[in-house]
């Protein structure tokens, strides 16, 4: 019990923190350094997390939720936060991105079906 806990606070935490870099990105994408700091720290963070939904998958659906709020929100006067220039699809691709690393590098388990397992099929002991 205590480590479901522990993990769904750390994905709590990276949920968070994958928003705070969100707004950060949608914040800095027009500039070039802004742009470059952004996809580094991006892409180094999903790097350095190891693979897994309360782990990397948190920490990206928190920064796309962001990311792909701002670039569908529309202010009062029809102004865009991410527009549709350079800067703007540049963002969407790093979106793109952190989905696919995101996702794509979720650890698949393997199942053994029922009652193949070692002792049941005759690979594991010897009936001699």
């Amino acid at each position: 019990m205590i480590r479901a806990l522990a993990l769904g606070l750390a994905a709590l935490g990276l949920l968070v923190a994958g928003s705070v870099t969100g707004v950060a990105a949608v914040a800095l994408h027009t500039r070039g350094w802004g742009f470059a700091l952004l996809a580094l720290a991006t892409l180094a963070t999903l790097l350095a997390l190891p693979p897994g939904w309360t782990t990397r998958v948190a920490f990206a659906l928190g920064w796309e939720v962001v990311v792909l709020r701002a670039t569908l929100a529309k202010g009062p006067g029809g102004d865009v936060v991410v527009s549709a220039d350079l800067a703007g699809y540049a963002l969407l691709l790093v979106a793109l991105v952190v989905a696919l690393a995101a996702v794509l590098t979720l650890a698949v388990r393997r199942r053994e079906p029922r009652g193949e397992g070692p002792e049941e099929s005759g690979r594991g002991a010897s009936s001699a």
